[in-house]
């Protein structure tokens, strides 16, 4: 069985990861904020299960959870970056304070938890590493420009890493969710700018009101996504992204068409730059 080191492990799908994951006789090192946070989540500390307070935002706190993990289980096996939360507003209207809070955590805790747990599976020369984005990270929409800008970036991470470790036996798989039903878009997980500009209303309006009616809409199911997630971490050849929903692959697929659509009207333009 598979040592897992998860993220923001206290609700929504990094819950429910790490549940999946123990009901299949895997360990997991669960962390979040508050390690009482995760104890709550499961009403108690079951087999196999050790919660460690870490911020995502802090490499002592991580570098600790790693020792502790390491102590425990003696290897770590799976990472699964899930921490992190949404944003919502138009790019203008989005505060640089804002922006940049939400980078530390969607971009920056990942590379602080990579920095913490990378030197364990590159000395093992075996592992995998979970980075969950989001479809919003491969075709992102008005109103949730900086989210899916972090979400873009992770992207561009996860791909280069997947090069730079393939030849160490360390795998990397990114994940994009599309609507999940967990508590994302409340106010937990969910920050919204005013919004302040009202040129926006017509670009950015209809975006922000789905949103606020969808909470609890959603139409992907998580204890499903979850046992698709430890599905691919088991997979002697996971692949690179996976997505979640149908509303993910609808995305996913239209944004390529688009790509194809406009390279082949563009191409004539774009070779003719050629010496």
């Amino acid at each position: 069985m598979s040592v897992w080191f998860v993220t923001g492990a206290s609700r929504g799908l990094g819950a429910e990861i790490t549940r999946e994951a123990l009901d299949r006789g895997h360990r997991v090192i669960a962390t979040a904020r508050d390690r009482s946070a995760v104890l709550r989540a499961y009403g108690t500390e079951p087999d196999g299960l050790l919660a460690v307070s870490a911020d995502v935002t802090e490499p002592e706190q991580l570098a600790a959870a790693v020792r502790s993990g390491l102590e425990a289980f003696g290897r770590i096996d799976v990472v699964v970056n899930n921490a992190g939360y949404g944003l919502v507003g138009a790019i203008e209207e989005t505060s640089d304070a804002a922006a940049r809070a939400l980078f530390d955590v969607n971009v920056f805790g990942v590379l602080n938890t990579l920095r913490a747990t990378l030197p364990t599976l590159r000395a093992q020369r075996s592992g995998h590493v979970l980075n969950i984005g989001s479809v919003g990270g491969f075709a992102t929409a008005p109103a949730v420009g900086l989210y899916g800008a972090s979400k873009f970036a992770l992207e561009g991470i996860s791909e280069a890493l997947h090069g730079e470790l393939a030849p160490l036996g360390v795998r990397v798989t990114i994940v994009e969710p599309g609507g999940l039903r967990t508590d994302f878009l409340s106010g937990s997980s969910l920050q919204v700018e005013q919004a302040s500009i009202e040129d926006y209303a017509a670009g950015a309006g209809p975006v922000r009101d789905a949103l606020a009616r969808n909470d609890g809409r959603q139409p992907g199911d998580p204890v499903k996504a979850a046992k698709a997630v430890v599905d691919v971490a088991e997979a002697p050849e996971p692949p690179l992204r996976l997505q979640l929903g149908a509303d993910a692959v609808e995305r996913v697929e239209a944004k390529l068409d688009l790509v194809r659509r406009e390279l082949d009207q563009w191409r004539e333009v774009a070779v003719s730059v050629a010496l």
